[in-house]
Order: structure tokens, then C-alpha cells, then sequence
């Protein structure tokens, strides 16, 4: 599921080291894995595609529309575009982890209560962590005086939380699914020791 943000994770490195080199490269990532699994699978993911074209627009406008765009505009445009991303897949109830998640999942699960819940609480995690990228870009470009590593730290911590919740938040929810039902499963075991015998009758 982690694939996906990659051209995102890559931009948001890069941008401290250089803005041209973050934008393309993030591109570049974007595009490869589109073009990866669509030649294969002939699929189409809406992260890839968001990604792709985000990405795509954002290298055409800095190179040769713009080229004296600011980092923190590029950051804000960035953030903002994949909170966007992130609200429409949930309004249009595709959120951005569940494609990567069924190559992950047999499909009879596709439809499961706790499959669809949490992919949404992913996708969930991630329109947080990028309103919060957002709202750290729009303080960058209001308050010029506000040291650029300010915003870089609130993108690298913010980026490293949803990652780690990303890899870990499934397992942790199919550990407490397995105490559940091994609790329940003990109970029953539990009743039924002690549930009463029924008497026989006495002959007369």
C-alpha cells in the first residue's frame, strides 16, 4: 500500500536538496508505476493516476510556465493536491489504499465490513497528515520569516507517522480480530464445562 505514496515520499526527501530534481523525480516515480502495472494488469489506480498527473502538471508549470516558483508554493501545491486526492477517493468510495489493498487480500474479503473500514481509516490517516502538510505550507508562504526548516521537519514527521501507521495499523487489527475470537472461542469452551446436565427421571 506503501507503493503508492512513494512519488510523494520521494518529492517531499528531495525538496531539501532541490526543487527541479524533487518535482521530476517524484514524476518520474509516478510514472513508473502507473505504466507498470497498466502494462500488466491493464489497471489504472486513482492514487497512480492523481499521482502521475499532479506530478506531471506541477513539472510542465515549474519548468517552463513559472520557473521562479517558490518552494513553499510547490510544497503547498503538492500537499494540497493529494488532500484532494484523498477527499474525492472517499467521496466517490474508492479510497486511496483499497486498489493497493486487494493485491494484498483473497477477494472473498473485498466486501468484508473490516477490510472496507480499513482501508477507509488509511485513507483517513493520510487526508489528516496532508491537511497537516497544508496547513504548514500555507504558514510557510504567509510568514516568509518562518525558517525553512520549519516546514521540512513538519513534512519529514508528519510523512514518517502515516508511513508507519500505513505498515502497521492492518496487522494490528488482524492481531486483535485473532484475540477476539480466541477470547470467544475460550468462553464458549467455558459455558460448556459448566453448563448443567439435564436430569433423568427417576423410575418408579
Amino acid at each position: 500500500m506503501i507503493l503508492g505514496f512513494v512519488p510523494v515520499i520521494i518529492f517531499t526527501l528531495l525538496m531539501n536538496v532541490s526543487q527541479d530534481l524533487a518535482i521530476w523525480a517524484a514524476f518520474a516515480a509516478a510514472f513508473a508505476v502507473a505504466i507498470r502495472d497498466f502494462l500488466r494488469e491493464k489497471l489504472l489506480r486513482f492514487l497512480d493516476a492523481g499521482s502521475t498527473f499532479l506530478f506531471g502538471l506541477l513539472a510542465f508549470y515549474a519548468g517552463f510556465v513559472q520557473p521562479g516558483l517558490t518552494v513553499e508554493m510547490t510544497r503547498l501545491i503538492v500537499d494540497a493536491g493529494f488532500l484532494l486526492l484523498a477527499l474525492v477517493s472517499m467521496l466517490l468510495r474508492n479510497p486511496l489504499t483499497l486498489e493497493y489493498a486487494r493485491e494484498q487480500a483473497a477477494p472473498e474479503q473485498w466486501r468484508t465490513r473490516r477490510f472496507l473500514l480499513t482501508n477507509y481509516a488509511l485513507t483517513g490517516f493520510w487526508t489528516v497528515a496532508f491537511g497537516c502538510l497544508s496547513a504548514a505550507d500555507a504558514l510557510a508562504n504567509f510568514h516568509k520569516n518562518l525558517p525553512p526548516a520549519f516546514e521540512a521537519a513538519v513534512s519529514l514527521v508528519v510523512l514518517l507517522v502515516s508511513v508507519v501507521l500505513t505498515a502497521r495499523y492492518p496487522a494490528h487489527l488482524h492481531r486483535r480480530e485473532a484475540r477476539t475470537a480466541v477470547d470467544s472461542s475460550g468462553f464458549q469452551f467455558h459455558a460448556q464445562i459448566h453448563e448443567p446436565h439435564p436430569q433423568r427421571p427417576l423410575r418408579q
